[in-house]
């Protein structure tokens, strides 16, 4: 996130910290002194405040609670505080008027906290040891989730539970009449009381789940009627969920019977849309189920924490695919030896491995190609339109502090500025989603970058599309959303998804295949061609991108690799301190490129070759090179990663045949010992024949 909006989200969270405590303070003060109106403000800004911060500002109450001032100690204060205020107001009878209104407000309490126990008593009736997507899962018994308010939203419910407490006493304070107090806190109780009954319904069997051992004993029944043969295993956090999902299509074109195995929970609604069975197995202990099911091959496009624990099943033939290739050292991680097999793109990948001496053996390195670069389209010569378009992809800066990982600290705002300077360039800004999450000043970059395009358009202007461009974009907008986002209720929650998520529409897969084309068509349509475009969302996509371009500027990063399929020109721009030549030797995937020194100097003759192709001299070499990284195109990569699929799987098929045959020889080897055991001990225990029968 760009470090940009840190300072001003701060700002307004040590506001609201600072407005809460000076509540407080206004309504204590109130209270003892007491001023009625200060009393009566405070109290009701104190409480309204908390609302809209359960809103707006949860992370900010977050921390609040971590030093143990959480919402029931603030509402607890609150409500101490109007008890004590009424008690300096004359006119209250503190013995036989506000006692009552004292209880009653403790019974409240008490019905919140019997709520919170059977809330938690409902969320553990509702916990599956497991979560799926696209299989049919109504034998477990999912039922609707029951309202979130009372299910999981504590500080809201205790906070809009209390709102007719603070209103009835705030009147009573006015009035002197304690029965305005006495209704508020009735109604409250009601309130508190009634949800809690209604929250206890759901622990009723016609509505609970079935048992853990249960649940797993289905999870094994399915497994062995569906019989899966290649999976895809995912482990990451919220933001890497990209890695997996750029493997759907390739996974669900293999043959045989794909699944994929995830191990976050909420990694499960991160996942696009697919008609590959999904399931979520959290704890190690039941993953090592899969051990007993008849899947043979498990495909990794990432290293995680939790990898090493899918690996301890033998029976399983594991492959490293990576989810990107590039000159990195993170391309060549040592975990790698971990794996069965590493599948790369092409020579270039394995000479790699074999440069960064990391354990893994060549033997076990297999050149696949990369099957879902097939919907980038190939060069079509100089551009035709009359405006040059220039995708500027620059990846994010990485965990090293590399220099060189980023150009957008360097060189960015100097690339874009020099290709803005060109009247008939339109720039296509789309920086790597992590950009700024470790270093600041990328993402101060990033942030100056984007006002800069901003600017640039507010000064060029000229006609905009019509207005049937942009219903065109909403309709197709809804039509995708409809087949690819999920449509739950708000109060939905695990095993509600799971049962609203069940076995796909059959050609659900070719209906999002061809309103993600149709979608893509309508966006950049919607778009005058003069606009310059700051790309941030999931959609479109890189290779949707890849196909508006005329000229890729990138890093040294898979990027560069996927983009060379196009065989189109690129540029990378050199911010690592070596010498140009020092720098294409030790980055392979930037040979064929033009190298930008950080001062964007050669932009202007960059562009001048991108559009007469004569003065081009690097058209060769990216044809070379794009072997040389990506493979030959003859089998297509589709087939060649299909053949390392099933070769894999006749490993592991071998494997599983050698061990049965070696188990099964093991009871007769047993039955062999246990005879020449026996015979020993009637010969004598000292290993010698007893020569005294024989005499």
């Amino acid at each position: 996130m760009p470090s940009a909006g840190i300072a001003p989200r701060r700002a307004v969270q040590l506001a609201a910290l600072f407005a809460m405590m000076f509540a407080f303070t206004a309504q204590l003060l109130g209270a003892l002194l007491p001023v009625i109106p200060l009393f009566i403000a405070a109290s009701v800004v104190n409480l309204a405040l908390d609302l809209v911060l359960q809103h707006l500002q949860p992370g900010l109450l977050a921390l609040l609670g971590r030093i143990r001032f959480d919402v029931t100690v603030r509402q607890l204060l609150r409500d101490m505080l109007m008890l004590v205020g009424l008690l300096h107001i004359d006119g209250i009878n503190p013995l036989e008027e506000q006692a009552p209104l004292t209880i009653t407000l403790l019974a409240f309490y008490g019905t919140h906290f019997v709520c919170q126990t059977v809330a938690v008593l409902v969320r553990r009736s509702r916990s599956l040891p497991f979560v799926t997507r696209n299989i049919d899962a109504g034998a477990l018994g999912l039922t609707d989730a029951p309202p979130r308010l009372l299910y999981r939203q504590t500080g809201r419910r205790l906070l809009r539970f209390s709102v007719p407490t603070t209103a009835g006493l705030m009147v009573t304070a006015v009035t002197g009449n304690v029965l305005w107090g006495g209704l508020g806190l009735a109604v409250a109780l009601l309130l508190s009381a009634g949800g809690t009954l209604y929250l206890s319904t759901w622990l009723l069997p016609g509505k609970g789940v079935i048992d853990e051992q249960r649940a797993l004993a289905w999870l094994d029944a399915w497994l062995a009627a569906y019989r899966p043969t290649v999976g895809m295993y995912f482990s990451g956090g919220a933001t890497s969920a990209y890695q997996a999902n750029m493997w759907l299509d390739t996974l669900a074109d293999l043959d045989g019977k794909p699944i994929i195995v995830l191990r976050e929970r909420f990694m499960v609604q991160k996942i696009e849309a697919t008609d590959i069975p999904i399931v979520c197995i959290p704890k190690v202990t039941h993953l090592m189920r899969l051990e007993h099911s008849t899947l043979k091959v498990l495909l990794h496009p990432a290293n995680s924490g939790k990898t090493s624990q899918i690996l301890r099943i033998p029976s399983i033939k594991h492959a490293f695919i990576n989810h990107g290739e590039s000159d990195k050292l993170s391309s060549c991680n040592p975990y790698a030896k971990a794996y069965d097999e590493v599948w790369v793109a092409g020579p270039a990948a394995r000479d790699r491995y074999q440069l960064a001496d990391i354990g893994v053996e060549d033997k076990d390195v297999v050149e696949v190609g990369r099957p879902q670069l097939a919907p980038i389209r190939p060069y079509e010569g100089a551009p035709l339109a009359r405006y040059t378009t220039v995708l500027y992809a620059p990846t994010w800066e990485g965990w090293d502090g590399n220099p060189g990982n980023t150009s957008v600290i360097l060189a960015g705002e100097n690339l874009v500025r020099a290709l803005l300077a060109d009247p008939t360039v339109r720039l296509l800004y789309k920086p790597h989603p992590m950009t700024g999450s470790v270093e600041p000043r990328a993402g101060a970059a990033d942030a100056r970058i984007q006002a800069l395009i901003a600017e640039a358009n507010a000064r060029r202007g000229g006609a905009l599309p019509g207005p049937e461009t942009t219903a065109e974009l909403a309709r197709r907008t809804v039509e995708l959303d409809r087949l690819t986002t999920a449509d739950f209720r708000k109060n939905a929650d695990e095993l509600e998804r799971m049962r609203l998520q069940g076995t796909p529409e059959e050609g659900r897969a070719a209906a999002v295949e061809a309103a993600v084309a149709a979608w893509e068509g309508a966006y950049w349509d919607s778009f005058p061609e003069w606009e310059h475009q700051v790309i941030t969302t999931a959609r479109p996509g890189i290779f949707a991108c890849f196909n508006q371009a005329d000229l890729l500027i990138s890093d040294v990063s898979s990027v560069v690799s996927d983009y060379l399929t196009s065989e189109k020109p690129y540029a990378v721009a050199n911010t690592s301190g070596l010498a140009e030549d020092d720098f294409r030797a030790a980055f392979p995937t930037v040979r064929a490129a033009t190298i930008l020194a950080p001062d964007a100097s050669g932009v202007p003759a960059l562009l001048d070759a991108v559009r007469t192709p004569e003065r081009d001299g690097l058209a060769a070499a990216r044809a070379e090179l794009k072997e040389y990284l990506l493979g030959p195109s003859d089998p297509p990569s589709s087939v060649r990663f299909d053949r390392a699929a099933v070769e894999l799987c006749g490993r592991a098929d071998e494997r599983r045949r050698r061990m049965e045959s070696r188990l099964s020889g093991i009871p007769v080897q047993r039955s062999q010992q246990g005879v020449t055991a026996a015979e020993t001990t009637r010969n004598g225990t000292g290993g010698a024949p007893d020569t005294t029968a024989t005499v």
